[in-house]
């Protein structure tokens, strides 16, 4: 779109609207600066840009409309549901359009998600911004433009805003991620749960029974006690049997919980969404990008920096980190590791016996391994590329998934949580087949489904026992995989 022309109306029939009483029309944001959020809850770009735009918000409360306008990229997204999720998770405020059709993000001829379009308080585009915005750039341009309008005496009506309720549920979770075991055996087997809308680390026993919790339930970055320690929406986790290391996603960071005395520690990151990363550093002083999930093998812990579509190294004693997968390129590409090309991967599984890390892609809905001799090359088992998506059984090469961000491993298999099918899906890596538990529906006897759940972490346990964190329904489920009638809610 060029420069001053009229943008296109945002009041479209059948549009529904969040976060406001009723739909807006570009005639009750005259008067006002308009920012055009295009994005979508998949897009961990889009959700870099979030704390941007409330931070403008903040900053010219009376005078900027931020509206989220989303743009679906896979089938799932297409439901509202998901985007209401979407919008309790992230602690959205703005007023959002659900345009499922993409008929604004053809209107407006934007091509990546995110893209910011500006529009004046006459209604005129100014101008778009496709990526990630610098913040304090932002803020700044968008103040001197404020400065300039302000002899107009253009008057803008309040706004009817409604925002949604984001608060905590009564569950005990609030949009789990990952779960991973924390040691011990038998009656005395612990698991570590990513609590990450509480802003917490869960310790529970076997049977579901919560143990202790770390964090104070409020988003920060404190290195403290248990109890007074501050995390930012953790996604990922791994443990060692002595501490409980944590993909500290809101803080760009890796934390570690020390399991005798509870304090925490930052091993890794600054609290600063950072860039590529191109060499060995140490962790202590770089930024990270988003980090989702880890395993830890040794003295090595290994990372998911979803932010820069890369797996990385910590070393646990010299504390050096760098680039194990990944030029930074968002892509589906195989090869030599360093210089493979990897789309937002999310959930990382080490076979320890075969010293092979699994990953999966999310934005590329795909199953990916690295050997860890050193001279491994990354190979896709599932998935084609950024576009490719869906829910088909059978041979590797035809099977599909929908933006799959759990995976776990079994003997000779590994188990993904599919999370756009709201599904548990199982490769076989002898026969190279995928297939589904709980049948074509993924449902069990007695009913219960994780359909809707979008669920993003699983942990395996032997025996055909998996814990499942179902993250839209706020709850830990546990399913024995060659049982029809055995699902039910482990923790909730």
């Amino acid at each position: 779109m060029f420069g001053l022309a009229r943008a296109p109306e945002i009041d479209r029939a059948g549009f529904r609207w969040f976060n406001v009483d009723r739909p807006l029309s570009l005639a009750d944001l005259r008067g006002r600066f308009v920012v055009l959020d295009f994005w979508t809850a998949c897009c961990v770009n889009c959700l870099h840009v979030l704390p941007t735009l409330r931070r403008l918000e903040e900053a010219f409360p009376d005078t900027v409309a931020v509206i989220g306008v989303n743009s679906p990229k896979y089938p799932a997204e297409q439901n509202a549901n998901c985007l209401v999720n979407a919008i309790a998770r992230h602690g959205i405020r703005h007023p959002v359009i659900h345009d499922p059709e993409l008929q604004l993000w053809h209107d407006y001829e934007i091509q990546a998600w995110p893209t910011l379009v500006f529009i004046d308080p006459h209604g005129r585009i100014m101008g778009g911004l496709p990526g990630e915005p610098c913040a304090e750039r932002l803020i700044t341009g968008i103040g001197e433009m404020i400065r300039r309008w302000r002899g107009t005496r253009l008057a803008p009506v309040p706004l009817p805003l409604r925002p949604a309720d984001t608060a905590a549920t009564a569950t005990r979770f609030r949009f789990p991620g990952k779960i991973k075991s924390a040691g011990g055996s038998g009656a005395g087997k612990l698991w570590a749960i990513a609590d990450s809308g509480n802003h917490q680390v869960v310790l529970c026993d076997d049977a579901g029974r919560e143990v202790r919790r770390f964090g104070c339930g409020r988003p920060g970055f404190l290195d403290l006690d248990a109890e007074s320690c501050a995390f930012d929406g953790p996604q990922g986790l791994c443990c060692d049997g002595a501490a409980i290391y944590v993909a500290d996603t809101g803080n760009h960071a890796i934390r570690r919980i020390d399991l005798a005395t509870g304090a925490v520690c930052t091993l890794a990151g600054t609290g600063e969404r950072g860039e590529v990363l191109r060499r060995h550093v140490r962790g202590d002083g770089v930024r990270l990008a988003s980090p989702w999930d880890l395993e830890c093998w040794g003295d090595s812990l290994f990372f998911a920096n979803a932010g820069t579509h890369q797996l990385g190294r910590l070393g646990l004693v010299t504390g050096e980190l760098a680039a194990i997968a990944g030029d930074g390129t968002e892509e589906l590409a195989d090869g030599r590791a360093t210089e493979a090309r990897l789309a937002q991967p999310t959930g990382l599984a080490l076979d320890r016996e075969s010293r092979v890390l699994y990953f999966v892609d999310s934005e590329t809905s795909s199953v990916r391994s690295m050997p860890l001799d050193g001279h491994g090359s990354v190979e896709t088992l599932v998935g084609a590329g950024l576009f490719e998506s869906g829910r088909r059984n059978g041979d590797f090469a035809q099977a599909r998934l929908q933006h799959c961000r759990g995976i776990a491993c079994l003997p000779g298999k590994l188990v993904v949580a599919d999370t756009y099918n709201g599904a548990l899906r199982i490769l076989d890596l002898a026969n190279r087949r995928v297939s589904e538990v709980g049948g074509d529906d993924c449902r069990w006897d007695n009913g219960l489904r994780l359909t809707g759940g979008e669920p993003a972490g699983v942990a395996a346990d032997g025996g055909g026992r998996l814990l499942v964190a179902d993250t839209n329904h706020h709850r830990i489920v546990e399913v024995i995989t060659d049982d029809p009638a055995h699902a039910r809610v482990w923790a909730a």
